[in-house]
């Protein structure tokens, strides 16, 4: 009797034992679930500020070149308008030049067929020879 009650204790015990043990390893992979869990979120929550900062940073970035293209391109038109004008005007420093010119050359035409109406003709026999050309006797 003593012995059946005695290995109805350690049987006891045992169970006892197993099942303090059984919950300790439940609580412990509970445990490490959890911290495996907030890891994953921590890690997520890295990676997405990460992310954020990185996506952040490409916006800066793309407003600068944005913005320096902008400036480029009004340069380069502000250029262009320059270079624009300066043609016009030198197109019409030619203009005023070759008007001028015309004016003159028909100033000096006019006076020209002025003179050469008031000129005295030229005689015909001139040195003696007929019509003024050389009738090819010496």
């Amino acid at each position: 009797m003593n012995k059946q009650l005695e290995a109805m204790k350690q049987n006891q015990e045992y169970e006892r034992r197993k099942r303090i043990a059984e919950e300790k390893h439940k609580e412990w992979v509970q445990k490490k679930r959890e911290e495996e869990t907030r890891e994953r979120k921590r890690k997520l929550s890295k990676e997405m500020a990460e992310k954020a900062t990185r996506e952040l940073e490409k916006m800066q970035l793309q407003e600068k070149a944005d913005i320096k293209y902008k400036e480029w391109l009004k340069k380069k038109r502000a250029e262009e308008a320059e270079k624009k004008k300066k043609e016009m005007e030198k197109e019409k420093e030619r203009e005023a030049e070759l008007q001028e010119k015309r004016t003159r050359a028909e100033k000096i035409f006019k006076e020209w067929l002025q003179n050469a109406r008031n000129k005295p003709q030229p005689a015909l026999n001139a040195y003696g020879f007929p019509h003024g050309k050389s009738t090819g006797l010496y």
